[in-house]
């Protein structure tokens, strides 16, 4: 968390992320020219150099994508989510690199403007042959773009969690346009079925995460009940020091938290880009998202001075070792005892 607004925030950890990034660019694309020089020696500078960054760019848009359903799957690969928003905006770069420069070789020798020329130069959407795919390519990195320019969090504050949220998940839209984009244009002139087959089992790979997430969240997400009276939610022996334990409550997922011999609990929506807080943990007595580490004191689910975000708590109560919760929720910020574990 940040009290001001910065550019980037070079700590450790984002330095380690980004050299990573560099080093992984570096490596793919010194890998593809010889490679591709080896396979394809009569291939131009410029064919490879286009191939290269959109390939790059291609494979970079799949790991973002599986990004978040492993980091839930898997709290290992939360150390890879924590900065998506770089890998994001570099995998831009990358795309933004192949699309300029596939737009200045095939579009700027003619009287007509190079863009002009991209939607007006091929006018045949009833041919799968013949598709104009340039077109798909130039709408996915409009939205890639918009992305990348609105990733910092000055943009999340004015826009609203729900806009914000909302327009980065066209991120989606991008990647159905890019497939189209792929598979009507690079691969029209392949001969073997390889490659397509890497696209289709690239698309399985983010498609069955998201599904297999999905379906796991929606088999946890046991309703609990709908009325005032407390109802079942565990046993404290099923929740791990500094920890919570993920209940549904009346149609909202609610963490429960153990941490220093006392419960409490608060709604699981993190008030900054709606992460889960009941996979983050109590740091320095503060609920802390595992996404980017905004906190929630867990007494009364306000951030500490001088952050203001707040979210939902409710009241628990302990019968004989087993958690009992009140499915109403208190208004944002209300404080409510914690209820202390028998020891």
């Amino acid at each position: 968390m940040s009290v001001s607004y910065t550019s980037i925030l070079w700590n450790k950890q984002k330095k380690t992320y980004d050299i990573g990034i560099i080093i992984g660019v570096l490596s793919f694309t010194l890998i593809f020219f010889i490679g591709h020089t080896v396979l394809h020696p009569d291939a131009t500078f410029e064919t490879i150099f286009i191939r290269n960054f959109g390939l790059l760019a291609f494979v970079m848009l799949h790991i973002i994508l599986i990004i978040g359903p492993l980091a839930r799957l898997n709290t290992k690969y939360l150390i890879i989510l924590y900065n998506r928003r770089h890998f994001g905006v570099s995998m831009f770069i990358m795309a933004a690199i192949h699309g300029i420069f596939s737009i200045l070789n095939f579009h700027s020798l003619s009287n007509t403007n190079p863009i002009k020329s991209v939607f007006l130069s091929n006018l045949k959407y009833d041919s799968i042959i013949q598709f104009p795919f340039q077109t798909l390519g130039f709408l996915a990195l409009i939205i890639l773009a918009l992305m990348a320019t609105t990733s910092h969090d000055f943009w999340l504050k004015n826009l609203g969690p729900k806009i914000w949220k909302g327009l980065h998940m066209m991120v989606y839209l991008a990647y159905a346009l890019i497939i189209a984009h792929v598979v009507l244009g690079a691969l029209q002139n392949e001969t073997s079925p390889i490659l397509y087959g890497v696209v289709f089992m690239g698309f399985l790979l983010v498609a069955g995460l998201h599904i297999y997430t999905g379906m796991k969240e929606i088999r946890a997400d046991k309703p609990l009940g709908n009325d005032i009276d407390f109802v079942f939610a565990c046993k404290v022996a099923d929740i791990k020091e500094n920890r919570a334990k993920m209940v549904m409550v009346s149609g909202e997922r609610v963490a429960i938290f153990k941490y220093e011999g006392k419960l409490s609990a608060v709604n699981n929506f993190c008030r900054h880009q709606g992460g889960p807080l009941g996979e983050g943990k109590i740091v320095d007595g503060c609920i802390t998202c595992p996404w980017h580490g905004y906190q929630y004191r867990p007494e009364d689910g306000q951030s500490p001075p001088p952050f203001t975000e707040k979210v939902e708590t409710y009241q628990l109560k302990l019968e004989n070792e087993e958690v009992w919760i009140n499915p109403q929720p208190f208004p944002e910020g209300t404080h409510v005892e914690p209820v202390k574990i028998n020891q």
